[in-house]
């Protein structure tokens, strides 16, 4: 397992911890290049599949990183990050050095937030008049929000939200009287997550 799968990016000390990884590896630790550092394990392949298992694991080593210490910031890597060795990796990291660090800043002490409202089965509603209910309550909490596919004809609404960890009982308090306030509809509420949907660092071709 020579390999390095990275999980995500950060400017923090490096880190060193046993734990349950992707592709069957049990240790995640750094490879630094000045002050970023990857986050990896090692990994016997350079095109790992996306199974419901490892892509658990690679968020929950994601959020693991995001607790430790009080709270750290990374950037995430979308599932399947691997490079043959460490000069491969540190070649990706002294490139995107600038857009590392522009996203570690966009995103320092800030989680994403998801949240889906979804329509009671032939329950006729104001679909217009609900993204706007939404919006009032939300989007003055939150630094930054992008719109999800509507994947499904009851899907009302489905959007991240980038929001303060300071925030972040505030903005529990608003969906819930969103909640309250519309019986005929159903709040899914989820996170935090590491911010996927506000970072784009284009690392590279896995070698």
């Amino acid at each position: 397992m020579t390999n390095r799968y990275v999980y995500g990016v950060m400017n923090d000390d490096p880190v060193e911890f046993e734990a349950d990884a992707v592709g069957g590896a049990d240790y995640v630790y750094t490879v630094s290049h000045r002050r970023l550092n990857a986050v990896v394990s090692d990994i016997d392949t350079t095109d790992p599949e996306e199974t419901d298992e490892d892509a658990q694991r690679h968020d929950e080593i994601l959020r693991e990183i995001m607790e430790r210490d009080g709270g750290r910031t990374i950037v995430p890597m979308q599932f399947g990050m691997a490079f043959e060795s460490d000069r491969a990796l540190k070649n990706i990291l002294r490139g995107a050095r600038p857009a590392f660090r522009r996203a570690i800043n966009d995103i320092e002490g800030r989680i994403e937030l998801g949240l889906k409202v979804v329509r009671e089965e032939d329950a006729d509603v104001n679909e217009e008049a609900i993204e706007e209910a939404v919006a009032d309550e939300l989007e003055s909490i939150a630094d930054q929000s992008v719109p999800n596919g509507l994947f499904s004809d009851r899907l009302v609404l489905n959007q991240s939200y980038l929001v303060a960890k300071e925030d972040r009982e505030t903005f529990d308090d608003a969906v819930a009287r969103l909640e309250a306030e519309h019986d005929e509809l159903m709040f899914r509420y989820t996170g935090p997550f590491a911010p996927y949907s506000f970072v784009d660092v284009a690392i590279g071709t896995q070698q």
